[in-house]
């Protein structure tokens, strides 16, 4: 009714005022809209960071009558290591990966968590809350990022603001971040869904001395990754020579930290191509390009089931895609669309129905 009389106010006066009060019509339905929109989306109103109260608790996982008994959960050779970033933008999707992942572990009591956030301690405290809130029983250690203000000094634009993100970085330093008795750990963006025991995954042997694995993309066309101005340089191109068109997703990794850490000098080598980038500005994603400039042709090649990627449609445009042809046991949300987005707005892709199960936010409204 409120609306019907905003609308005939202009009828009943005089037409030379016709056009301030049209004008006052206007912002009396942008305002009318707004509390509209306020009122019947819980998610709209929450400007505040999330809170403990804002996530449902987790069903009890577990382990089964053949995992072994750990005595010393932080550092014990049998745990199994799993890193992600975790910040309030992607929160609600790093939940969701987290409860994928203990829902399908045979043992999920020895799996350990370390999540890297923002170099803030208190946002650390909040965020460790929420997850303990969320996951009573889960083992898991929180690490602020103390690198993030020197690493924002060396990230350049990129084609998506996401990628700019320092905590994008993060990877590239989990060799000094984690713990020194982690050995292996298998990194995860925090947009995927595990759908199949990670032992799996975790288990993947790294031969040649190789210190990564991943799910390896050959046939690609490298020249869309690079621009003229890293071709054209015959230094900096070579870095290519004898690699193979084959690219690799950065989101889904099995690293060996213990031989990160002994020789190669990894992390100072993704560095200098961070500077080079900041410099003369030689391709246009995020922390991909300069991993695979270090690490390429040098990646153990795990099956692709483990990085169904994609599936938020590139890095431009937010478009549904379908999953790959083949098995899957791990999907992934990579470019611009959300599943936990596109779900509250009321225009999912159909493969967002899968993640859905297991989101635990409290208000999610899934039309």
């Amino acid at each position: 009714m409120l609306l019907i009389n905003i609308l005939l106010l202009p009828l009943h006066l005089p037409l030379l005022s016709l056009h301030s009060h049209l004008h006052t019509m206007i912002k009396s339905l942008i305002l009318l809209t707004t509390l509209v929109l306020l009122v019947s989306s819980p998610s709209a109103i929450r400007i505040h960071p999330p809170s403990i109260s804002d996530y449902n608790q987790s069903p009890e996982y577990t382990n089964g009558d053949q995992c072994q008994s750990l005595q010393t959960p932080s550092c014990h050779p049998s745990l199994l290591h799993i890193a992600t970033t975790l910040d309030f933008k992607y929160l609600r999707g790093s939940i969701a990966s987290v409860h994928s992942i203990l829902r399908h572990a045979a043992c999920p009591e020895n799996i350990r968590l370390h999540f890297i956030t923002a170099d803030s301690t208190s946002a650390a405290a909040d965020l460790a809350a929420i997850v303990k809130s969320a996951f009573p029983r889960l083992s898991f250690k929180v690490y602020p990022f103390e690198k993030e203000s020197e690493v924002k000094q060396l990230i350049s634009s990129a084609i998506r603001p996401a990628l700019e993100d320092p905590l994008n970085y993060a990877r590239i330093y989990l060799s000094e971040i984690l713990d020194p008795c982690v050995k292996r750990v298998v990194y995860l963006d925090s947009d995927t869904i595990v759908v199949d025991e990670i032992e799996k995954l975790w288990s993947t042997p790294l031969t040649r001395s190789r210190v990564i694995g991943a799910p390896v993309y050959c046939r690609a066309n490298l020249t869309s990754y690079f621009n003229a101005e890293f071709w054209s340089d015959r230094e900096l191109s070579s870095a290519l020579e004898g690699k193979g068109a084959c690219y690799f997703n950065t989101g889904v990794m099995v690293v060996d930290l213990e031989r990160w850490r002994s020789g190669g000098d990894y992390t100072r080598r993704i560095e200098w191509w961070m500077k080079t980038q900041k410099e003369r500005r030689i391709y246009e994603l995020g922390s991909l390009p300069p991993l695979m400039l270090v690490f390429g042709g040098e990646v153990e090649g795990v099956d692709h089931r483990w990085n169904q990627h994609g599936l938020g449609g590139d890095n431009v445009v937010d478009s549904c895609r379908r999953l790959h042809g083949g098995a899957v046991s791990l999907m992934h949300w990579s470019g611009k669309g959300k599943p936990w987005v596109r779900l509250d707005r009321g225009r999912p892709c159909p493969i967002d129905y899968i993640w859905a199960p297991f989101d635990l936010y409290r208000f999610a409204k899934y039309f």
